[in-house]
């Protein structure tokens, strides 16, 4: 497989605490890749340092070429969505589309028409006057209409309400990705971006504890539920994370274990998460 990034002993500092710990990682082309930490666990330096944003010790190579900080080339390919909010405020929204339009080569005018006539943005109120669900929608309608080949998502639906959150990553997934281009998000919505991910790394204190193929995960565990009655029992058998429910307690097994009225099912990512990890997802 192809690929798009590869990071070698990536490390960095602020103010003598390391937030990155001699990071490998290979980027596949064509992924659609989670990263999953705690908070303060690297996600977001990680992602700023694959960017050029900040200064590091190592090596990250994009298609084969290395590239360090502020390097604006990069940018011809890739792009991102921050968890803040990067527009000019005083800019109505069609003046914020014909800006970047105007100066940037890689603008799709017929995507970018297609995904304005599909979204409800009033073009000429100014961008500090909208909610925040909408200018996270006008940036991305303006991400999706570059050409791009390499798409960087941190924590991009923070603070939006539950329907805008899965309405943007089926825009993500309708309007942009397919086979050629790669999507590397950063969300403590777990379960929201479960059913899109095809490969899951987990970061924890600046180390790379797990980055492999998310059904290939599954694969190696069960989740088990057994009645409460059989707590003790269930516990002598030493399960790999241990939860309750409504009249039932559940389990995270490599295999099937001998406990009556055992029910199995495929492990959800976040008790993954939190089997490897520990503490809260």
């Amino acid at each position: 497989m192809e690929n798009i990034m590869e990071i070698r002993g990536l490390s960095k500092s602020f103010n003598k605490v390391l937030a990155l710990d001699n990071v490998n990682l290979n980027i596949p082309r064509g992924r659609i890749i989670g990263l999953f930490g705690k908070n303060g666990a690297g996600k977001s330096t990680l992602m700023r340092c694959m960017l050029g944003f900040l200064k590091y010790d190592g090596e990250i190579y994009y298609q084969g070429r290395v590239f360090g900080h502020n390097n604006h080339h990069l940018f011809e390919k890739v792009d991102f969505i921050p968890d803040v909010n990067t527009l000019d405020e005083g800019l109505t929204v069609q003046q914020t589309i014909n800006y970047i339009k105007g100066i940037n080569p890689r603008w799709d005018n017929s995507r970018a028409e297609a995904l304005l006539a599909k979204s409800d943005l009033p073009l000429r109120q100014k961008v500090k006057n909208l909610s925040k669900g909408m200018k996270t929608k006008l940036n991305l309608l303006i991400v999706l209409s570059l050409d791009v080949e390499f798409l960087l998502l941190d924590e991009p639906t923070i603070g939006l309400d539950i329907v805008f959150r899965k309405e943007f990553f089926n825009i993500i997934l309708g309007d942009f990705f397919d086979e050629t281009k790669t999507i590397f998000v950063s969300t403590h919505q777990v379960d929201e971006v479960e059913h899109i991910l095809q490969d899951i790394i987990f970061i924890d204190k600046g180390n790379i504890l797990l980055h492999m193929d998310i059904e290939e995960l599954k694969s190696q565990y069960l989740e088990v539920r057994v009645p409460r009655r059989f707590s003790d029992e269930l516990k002598k058998h030493k399960p790999i994370q241990i939860w309750e429910g409504l009249g039932y307690m559940f389990a995270l097994v490599k295999e099937k274990i001998d406990i009556p009225g055992a029910e199995y099912g495929i492990p959800q990512l976040k008790d993954l998460f939190l089997a490897k990890v520990g503490g809260e997802a």
